[in-house]
């Protein structure tokens, strides 16, 4: 009996050591892969190329509710559900590895080669190159876990120890785990060094860029625009607050110096090529305008309002000779694409009808954040972000809907897609319990490039009435409001509406945002004590 005790501890510890060379196994591979991808390129690492290859088949309806239930930390939800998956089917070979040695390495390489598969065809695969990384890991892994599962696997002409187990050896295995988990961190802080050195070049080209004085200021800020209430969004969105939303599972980080936009397609008789120095020496302008991500939800915070400085995208098509659709030109979309591979389309009509698209270098008063595009992004009054704000971008191209569909647009949204009028509360906060008296009801409002003319606040099944207006900076800005409320003591629902510059009022119809953003009106239930 004892000595079955013994036996069924030493499998059981075998079973852990089983599980632990799984776990070193994946940790060899991915530094591994992660040192090549430093020398070719960081996006080719397994991680991030499988990252991104989910993100692309992950439908409509998951991506906006992975979007509402982590916000901005979406990406680094999925990242870490990679690799945790990644870890478990990594245990699980190890555990395979105890009796089919060569099966469990070759499994490795099969996972290496679904990273390499993943890799090359990402939108933004420079070549076959792409898949040494994952290659390379698969071959550090399988070899790592060939090793390992040896020491736990009785050799040819091994005797059984004194209890009748199978013999294993311990002391070559300890030996043998230390020594990959050594290499492994190594090998995985150089591979982090290699990366981090293109985002050094790209922080330190940003650093060295100064904003030329724009030629078209902004006019100066109304004095009233804003409000002095608290919980209420400020008139102009901090770079560090505004938002982000993208499929970028790592912000591209790009060498300004290096950076060159062109200029092509159906009816351009011009083509441009340009380098970020040639763009900073164009006219540039200033202007403050909302922008709205189309996964915002009614009374969501995916919407933030910044001064732009930039080169109006009207100009520049103009000069490589492209005419909009109702001046006889041949393209009806330009699809802009990101050094991501990220392809976004826009309506010529509407780059082209006197508002003030641009390409934008400057944010706020600097340059671009590398999250919010550096070295340039577009930006395009009165449409969602997912038909106009390529961030990154590096290209662009005269095209028609009818021969081109764009990222989002294979995946079933809406080809035109204009920002809906939207008004939110924000304060007082859902559920909040404000004493009865007066009670300061505010929020924004927005409809980009129509303008906000009036916003009106309803309690319970009451009439509506006239909220007070901030002062309107212009019709492409977000407008602050607020509304001084008699509240009674009980459980009341507050909701807001907005009326755009003509005359329309926002629609009570509930919608999705997908195909082409939410609609309704936001509400909040409060109960006054």
């Amino acid at each position: 009996m004892h000595h079955v005790r013994i036996f069924g501890k030493q499998r059981l510890t075998r079973g852990g050591l089983g599980a632990v060379s799984g776990l070193l196994t994946a940790f060899a591979a991915l530094a591994a892969a992660e040192v090549v991808a430093g020398m070719v390129r960081p996006q080719a690492g397994p991680v991030l190329a499988v990252g991104g290859a989910a993100i692309d088949r992950t439908p409509a309806v998951v991506k906006d509710w992975a979007i509402r239930s982590f916000g901005t930390d979406d990406k680094l939800v999925l990242q870490v559900g990679i690799l945790l998956v990644l870890g478990a089917l990594a245990v699980g070979l190890g555990l395979l590895g105890l009796r089919h040695r060569w099966a469990a390495a070759i499994g490795v390489l099969l996972f290496g080669t679904v990273g390499a598969v993943a890799a090359v065809n990402r939108p933004d695969a420079t070549g076959v190159v792409d898949a040494l990384p994952s290659l390379a890991g698969a071959v550090a892994g399988g070899s790592v876990m060939y090793v390992l599962t040896g020491r736990l696997t009785r050799s040819s002409g091994s005797a059984p120890d004194a209890t009748g187990a199978p013999a294993w050896d311990r002391r070559g295995f300890l030996t043998a785990a230390a020594a990959a988990a050594a290499a492994s961190t190594a090998a995985g802080a150089l591979g982090r060094r290699l990366a981090s050195s293109a985002g050094e070049e790209a922080a330190a080209s940003r650093a060295a860029v100064t904003l030329p004085v724009p030629a078209s200021p902004a006019p100066p800020v109304p004095r009233g625009a804003a409000l002095r209430i608290p919980a209420v969004s400020p008139f102009v969105t901090s770079n560090k607050d505004f938002y982000r939303v993208d499929t970028a599972l790592v912000v591209p980080k790009v060498d300004a110096t290096r950076w060159r936009l062109r200029v092509h397609g159906k009816g351009v008789s011009a083509p441009v090529d340009l380098t970020f120095r040639d763009l900073l020496r164009r006219e540039l302008i200033e202007r403050d305008i909302t922008l709205t991500c189309v996964s915002n939800e009614v009374g969501g915070p995916y919407v933030g309002n910044a001064r732009w400085i930039g080169v109006r995208l009207r100009d520049l098509l103009r000069e490589a000779g492209v005419r909009p659709p109702s001046r006889g030109g041949p393209a009806d979309q330009l699809v802009s694409r990101s050094v991501d591979g990220m392809t976004i389309g826009t309506p010529v009509e509407d780059v082209m009808d006197g508002r003030d698209a641009m390409l934008a270098v400057g944010m706020n008063g600097e340059p671009l954040p590398l999250e919010h595009g550096f070295p340039v992004r577009m930006v395009v009054p009165g449409l969602y972000g997912y038909v106009s704000a390529c961030k990154w971008i590096q290209d662009l191209e005269l095209t028609t809907f009818d021969a081109y569909d764009p990222y989002w647009v294979r995946r079933n949204w809406a080809r035109a897609a204009p920002v809906k009028t939207q008004a939110r509360i924000d304060t007082p906060k859902p559920f909040a319990r404000p004493k009865a008296g007066t009670v300061i009801v505010a929020g924004v409002a927005w409809a980009q490039h129509r303008g906000v003319d009036r916003v009106e606040i309803r309690v319970d099944d009451g009439p509506w009435q006239d909220a007070d207006l901030a002062a309107q900076a212009g019709p492409d800005t977000w407008r602050l409001w607020s509304w001084s409320w008699k509240a009674v003591p009980g459980p009341h629902t507050l909701t807001v509406r907005a009326t755009d510059g003509t005359g329309r009022v926002q629609t009570a119809r509930r919608a999705r945002t997908s195909p082409n953003g939410a609609s309704g009106r936001h509400s909040v239930v409060v109960t006054v004590d």
